[in-house]
C-alpha cells in the first residue's frame, strides 16, 4: 500500500531534512514548494503563486499515489484544516497517511534559519524576524489525537467534503 508522508512544522524545523530521508528510504517523490519558488518566482510569496503551485502539487502527489509511488509532501501545513484535508484525501486514494510532525523551540528556530541563509542564500527564502513571529502565532500544532490518527471530522460549515474544501484552499487543486 503507498504512503502519504505529511511533513508539518515551521521553517527551521528540518522537516526537508527529514523529507529527503523519507524519499530516499521510501522511494518516495518529494514535493517541497520552496525548491520551486526560487527558480521559478525569485520569492517564496509571489502573489499567490505558491498557493497555485502547491494546489498542483497536491494534485500530483495524489496521481502518484495511485499510481503506487510513495509521496511526501513538504508544505509545513500550519493549520489543521489543511492537515485534514490532505490525510482525508491520500485515504480516498486507498493510500496510508503518515503525519512527520518536527517541533521546533524560538531560539534553534532562529539558528538553523539564519545558517541555512548563511550558507545556500540562493537555495532558502529569506526570514525576517516578523516572519518567524508571524509563523509561530499562527502555527496550528496538531495534538495527540490528530498526530494518532484520530480527529479528523467532516470539513468546515460550508463545505460538501475535503476534496471541495481543498480545492478552494489550492485554486489549481480541482
Amino acid at each position: 500500500m503507498t504512503t502519504l508522508f505529511l511533513m508539518v512544522g515551521l521553517p527551521g524545523a528540518g522537516k526537508t531534512t527529514k523529507a529527503r530521508q523519507l524519499a530516499e528510504e521510501h522511494g518516495a517523490l518529494r514535493l517541497t514548494p520552496d525548491d520551486w519558488m526560487i527558480p521559478l518566482f525569485g520569492m517564496a510569496e509571489a502573489d499567490g503563486k505558491r498557493d497555485v503551485l502547491e494546489g498542483r502539487m497536491l494534485w500530483l502527489a495524489l496521481e502518484a499515489l495511485s499510481l503506487g509511488t510513495n509521496v511526501v509532501v513538504d508544505f509545513g501545513c500550519w493549520s489543521r484544516d489543511e492537515r485534514s484535508a490532505i490525510r482525508w484525501l491520500a485515504e480516498a486514494e486507498d493510500a496510508c497517511f503518515r503525519m512527520v510532525y518536527l517541533p521546533v523551540d524560538e531560539e534553534t528556530q532562529r539558528r538553523r534559519i539564519a545558517h541555512r541563509w548563511a550558507n545556500a542564500p540562493a537555495e532558502t527564502l529569506p526570514m525576517t524576524e516578523a516572519d518567524i513571529l508571524h509563523g509561530r502565532a499562527h502555527f496550528e500544532e496538531p495534538d495527540a489525537a490528530e498526530l494518532g490518527g484520530r480527529g479528523v471530522t467532516g470539513p468546515p460549515p460550508g463545505w460538501a467534503d475535503w476534496r471541495e474544501w481543498a480545492a478552494d484552499r489550492w485554486p489549481s487543486f480541482g
